[in-house]
């Protein structure tokens, strides 16, 4: 059968009808434990009856008023957020790529309006094997060559340094430098997880060399790693939080830049915008994720439940797994290639219905739903264990 879907992805081969929880449903009725959530998208699982009610009630009033007017739903949803991130200001946005971009954008803007930093001189430090998104300004500061390749010229302002290493990045901040761009918890490099306490250097650095720290807790944030935020981890407060997947609670995009007056106050009215950021359905929802989220309940659920993925998975090392890597409800799972592919552990897993996703070529990422059940993470488990053994 012919497709007229453009190929920038190459999905594994199942076509999803329903779902609701940790469950989706095929085309034939077939079921499938989904372990992936969107890339943390749905971390409050598919359909999540409040967050479909916020929808659903906020569908029957109105959806879009642009934000050449404002809506009900908008300072509420910014409020709730603002007091969620200990922050006085929300740029609401629809993506994640473009709550990154919008961050660029303050960045430069206060290096130079604050700072003083010489105009078209800024730049911003960001890590190895990073992922930010995939619009040109983020391809390239990527090392991905498969993100990078014929899509120059790239803009310039950006410096590279290894993950992890705080040493390398304090040498590679100079005058000009606006702020540095991390991900706390690097998802799609593999699930990597800084060394203890590079957080807590970088924010040092950042607060002594009078430079932004920006974390980009689109994946890492809202609950996955069993804190609401990554940096929670290690006690750190970024200048600026990007926010994004779960937010929109896998039913609308919505994201957001999250700062104080003395960052975000640098835009002004006119220089940065979106027709669809911040609309009365997206606030709606959004809202509804934010007040989940203040109850500190979902946290507690990633924490309790991460910990028994890790303990379940554990024993699979040596066993057609050579490195494991868990964060909260968040595993990166390196396969032997004596056993296959990252790509080919996920088409045999499809097979037994269950849902994961490679990377990388060897690695295979699990971040399932919070709402998932211990005895189902029992059970993905067990049809892991199965596969790694053909």
């Amino acid at each position: 059968m012919t497709s007229h879907i453009a190929r920038n992805y190459a999905p594994l081969p199942v076509e999803i009808a329903t779902g609701a929880g940790a469950w989706v449903n095929d085309v034939d009725g077939r079921r499938y434990l989904d372990m992936l959530a969107g890339y943390s998208a749905l971390n409050f699982g598919h359909c999540n009856p409040t967050l479909v009610k916020a929808a659903t009630d906020q569908l029957a009033r109105v959806t879009l008023t642009s934000r050449a007017f404002s809506s009900d739903q908008l300072e509420p949803f910014a409020a709730a957020l603002a007091k969620l991130c200990g922050k006085d200001l929300v740029l609401p946005m629809n993506t994640g790529a473009e709550a990154v971009e919008t961050a660029i954008k303050v960045a430069r803007a206060w290096g130079y309006r604050v700072k003083g930093i010489p105009d078209g001189q800024a730049n911003i430090i960001v890590a190895e094997n990073n992922f930010h998104g995939r619009t040109t300004t983020i391809v390239g500061f990527s090392n991905d060559e498969d993100a990078r390749a014929d899509f120059g010229p790239f803009a310039p302002g950006f410096t590279t340094v290894p993950f992890g290493d705080a040493e390398a990045l304090a040498a590679a901040i100079d005058e000009n430098t606006a702020a540095v761009l991390i991900e706390p918890i690097q998802g799609e490099a593999g699930i990597i997880v800084p060394p203890d306490g590079y957080l807590t250097a970088v924010r040092e650095i950042t607060r002594e060399r009078r430079v932004l720290m920006i974390a980009d807790e689109i994946q890492s944030g809202l609950g996955r790693t069993g804190e609401t935020f990554a940096c929670d981890r290690e006690g750190v407060v970024p200048d600026m939080y990007l926010l994004g997947k779960a937010l929109g609670g896998g039913i609308v995009p919505v994201s957001a830049v999250v700062a104080d007056e003395d960052v975000l106050g640098v835009i002004e009215p006119g220089q940065h915008g979106s027709t669809f950021g911040g609309n009365p359905l997206a606030a709606a929802v959004g809202h509804a994720v934010v007040d989940m989220l203040a109850t500190g309940e979902w946290q507690e659920r990633a924490r309790s439940l991460g910990e028994h993925l890790a303990n379940r998975l554990e024993p699979l090392i040596g066993h057609g797994v050579t490195e494991l890597r868990c964060v909260g409800l968040w595993a990166g799972i390196d396969v032997d290639p004596a056993v296959g592919t990252g790509r080919e552990i996920g088409e045999r897993l499809l097979a037994r219905g269950v849902l994961v996703k490679d990377t990388h070529g060897q690695t295979i990422r699990m971040a399932p739903p919070l709402t998932i059940r211990a005895t189902e993470l029992d059970w993905a488990v067990e049809q892991l264990a199965l596969v790694l053994r053909k």
